[in-house]
């Protein structure tokens, strides 16, 4: 994970509690249905041979990284870090007991059996008793009841349909695209299309290709995604939750402690009108999505 600038650490306690105080009328929507923000960059990590080993490994690993730093070191490092970030993000949760996380796991080229095991049981042992199982309609108030607070989206359906505490992966509508404009059409283009039954995320995030970086010699991801974001901002501002053909639900984007986009997202739920009501793990549409207006 990259590191954590002071802006974004301000962004996560100013909105630490923010699913604890949405109106009660929405606590029985389908997290699915509601407006989420979430972060692109979350879990990417840029290691060197400097990094040090964490103080939280085995004495025996750091002393082999010590001996063998060139054969054990990268392969360490990834999974320490790793391990180090799903604690942070347990103990987070602790201090917030009604608010829920999605982690998706993801891009798992190399990844063998053995690795998959591991990590499952690293996520199982770590989060226990918080995940949610994938049978559960995951409203807020279902959340609160069983104390869950996890939701792990998992990229292999072999492994999705071994563990019911894994739920499938959750689409990404990526634009790849290097321009603003060209972005917002085409999820424009994608919402016409109708959006998935249950989670899913809209990426605000440009990517840059080859010739981008060769008219821009001095530019970077991050000024790319910044100067972006002002456009971006006005379509958040426009778009809605719910479960209708063309409404949002998560929309994930690169370094969103800037320009208010988590408050955007978040303030985006002002707009529903308590679109369905569900009964044990059914839900039923009943006088589905009256938007009010923006």
């Amino acid at each position: 994970m990259e590191a954590t600038s002071k802006r974004s650490i301000h962004l996560c306690y100013e909105n630490g509690d923010w699913m604890s105080q949405l109106p009660e009328n929405l606590w029985d929507v389908p997290l699915h249905y509601l407006s989420l923000p979430g972060s692109h960059d979350t879990m990417t990590y840029c290691l060197d041979k400097n990094s040090a080993i964490s103080v939280n490994e085995s004495k025996l690993l750091q002393v082999i990284d010590k001996c063998m730093p060139c054969i054990i070191h990268p392969i360490i490092m990834k999974w320490s870090i790793t391990q180090d970030i799903l604690w942070e993000i347990l103990k987070w949760l602790q201090a917030h007991p009604q608010e829920v996380v999605i982690l998706a796991c993801r891009n798992f080229d190399g990844l063998t059996k053995e690795l998959h095991h591991h990590l499952i049981s690293c996520i199982k042992m770590i989060f226990h008793s918080k995940l949610c199982p994938k049978d559960v309609v995951p409203t807020l108030r279902n959340m609160w009841t069983y104390g869950y607070q996890v939701i792990i989206s998992y990229e292999d359906v072999n492994e999705v349909m071994k563990h019911r505490e894994l739920w499938p992966a959750i689409p990404y509508w990526w634009g790849n695209k290097t321009a603003t404009q060209d972005l917002i059409q085409y999820l424009e283009s994608m919402k016409k299309n109708g959006r998935p039954d249950c989670f899913f995320v809209a990426g605000i995030n440009l990517t840059e290709n080859l010739e981008y970086i060769l008219e821009h010699p001095f530019g970077s991801l991050k000024k790319m995604a910044l100067s972006s974001l002002p456009f971006l901002k006005l379509w958040i501002k426009q778009q809605y939750p719910g479960p209708k053909r063309e409404c949002i639900n998560i929309i994930a984007g690169d370094f969103i402690g800037n320009h208010d986009f988590v408050n955007d997202v978040i303030e985006l739920n002002k707009k529903i009108i308590p679109p369905l009501h569900y009964y044990g793990n059914e839900t039923e549409l009943k006088d589905v999505s009256r938007l009010s207006a923006s």
